[in-house]
């Protein structure tokens, strides 16, 4: 489905914004029908009650919505999402005194409440159309909501129909769609070229890997890497079935920056977008790499393997090499890394990891403005001598249960040189509990934080 505003000029059927605090002033200035109906139907402005208000003919002539109290704001988003997900199909507008973050917000929750999918089952439903609130930028919100939309297609999607392949096509989908450019490096082609790591993690499965490169625009240069396991067994060191079964969305880190630089391009950012995506199928067979064994990346580094089933930052070492060799003004790297990060912060907070106290600050101003929460996590550099083993350089999986995500994070940053500034986020790419705007199932992280940060960042 695709996200849309009704048409300006339409006649629309008011939502109104009711707070909490100040509830009982609000209502005794109303007429006296509609306090007996608000009375009749229990409303108090509690966040997320909506009230439909019939007319004379018992047509609803206005909607009233629930905003609870500040703390309710804090910890609930997209609270016009619930409005949008409840009412029937027609048009409406937006009528409260909200600053202008809170009204866009309230715009971009009403585009997110139409997302469905329905590629296997069901049947997309006619939606409730909002009508673009003063103020917003339009194209803006629906840009982001497109990213969005196909970030959650692209995890939703199940590995029968989502592998390496099926991941260059959409990329080659959303490169068509914005005039970009792609080029894509795929199976033992990728030992000539010298991507011995992505080959390596790859080679097991009958799904050839490979590397998606895609570049756009004009302007400061900002490379996006996404970790694209489109399903992970574990290879050798097998998962448990019980930590397998989410394993289609292993490729959200590869989604989310597609989700992104969609946004970038639909709105025209004034950058030089480079979008890496190492694609692979983490398989067992007969040639798949082994728990002892040794490997070089593109950068010359040896890596000692001692989980196969930390293979992510296999792929994404020798694709953050490549990025270094002409370096950016900005990488982010975007990942499902570590269960670690999902002990520390759970599925909702998107942790990441900078030296760069200047980015960190844009992107969580960003992350505050926008409402997509992100959370700085320490580059302990202490910690690098549990990702040397003596016998290589580099070791993927460290033994012990202390401090995984650091470790995986302080592992990526020795194949990025020579850039002025790197992000690497460690991402859950899944909601595992329907909210407003958001249902269970694929989500983007970070992406809408990132986004709004960029220009920011770039003119640090």
């Amino acid at each position: 489905m695709t996200p849309r505003f009704a048409d300006p000029d339409s006649r629309a059927i008011p939502v109104r914004i009711v707070p909490k605090a100040g509830f009982d002033d609000w209502l005794g200035r109303q007429d006296e029908p509609l306090r007996d109906w608000v009375h009749a139907c229990d409303f108090t402005g509690a966040a997320g009650q909506v009230l439909r208000v019939p007319g004379p003919d018992l047509s609803v002539a206005r909607v009233l919505l629930g905003w609870g109290n500040h703390r309710d704001h804090t910890r609930k988003r997209f609270q016009m999402a619930r409005a949008a997900a409840t009412l029937a199909p027609g048009t409406y507008s937006l009528d409260g005194d909200l600053t202008a973050n809170a009204t866009e917000e309230a715009a971009l929750g009403w585009l997110l409440a139409g997302y469905r999918f329905t590629r296997y089952a069901g049947k997309d439903r006619d939606v409730p159309l909002l009508r673009v609130p003063r103020g917003v930028d339009a194209a803006r919100l629906i840009a982001i909501a497109e990213g969005e939309f196909l970030t959650r297609d692209l995890i939703n999607t199940p590995s029968s129909d989502m592998g390496p392949a099926e991941l260059e096509a959409a990329t080659r989908d959303l490169a068509a769609r914005h005039g970009a450019d792609i080029q894509v490096t795929t199976g033992d082609a990728l030992l000539d070229a010298n991507f011995p790591l992505i080959h390596t993690v790859g080679r097991a499965s009958t799904r050839a890997p490979r590397l998606i490169e895609l570049t756009w625009g004009e302007g400061p240069a900002v490379t996006l890497v996404g970790k694209g396991v489109c399903f992970d067994t574990g290879g050798l060191n097998l998962k448990p079935g019980a930590s397998m079964g989410l394993m289609k969305k292993d490729m959200g880190g590869a989604a989310t920056v597609l989700g992104l630089a969609h946004m970038i391009m639909a709105t025209g950012l004034k950058v030089r977008l480079r979008v890496l995506i190492p694609a692979v199928e983490n398989a067992v067979s007969g040639n798949a790499f082994r728990p002892g064994d040794i490997l070089t990346a593109r950068n010359g580094m040896t890596v000692e393997i001692n989980n196969t089933d930390a293979e992510g930052r296999l792929v994404l070492a020798d694709a953050l090499a490549f990025a270094s060799e002409d370096p950016p003004e900005l990488t982010i790297c975007m990942a499902t890394l570590t269960g670690a990060a999902r002990v520390a912060l759970g599925p909702d907070l998107a942790p990441y990891y900078t030296d760069d106290d200047a980015l960190a600050m844009a992107l969580s101003h960003g992350a505050a403005r926008v409402r997509d929460p992100v959370w700085r996590m320490p580059l302990h550099r202490p910690y690098e001598a549990m990702i040397e083993p003596g016998i290589a350089d580099l070791d993927n999986a460290p033994s012990g249960s202390f401090a995984g995500s650091v470790t995986a994070a302080l592992f990526l940053d020795r194949f990025v040189k020579d850039t002025p500034r790197f992000a690497h986020f460690d991402i859950y790419g899944w909601n595992p509990t329907a909210a407003p705007g958001r249902p269970k199932g694929g989500i983007g992280m970070g992406a809408r934080a990132i986004f709004d940060a960029l220009p920011g960042i770039l003119s640090i």
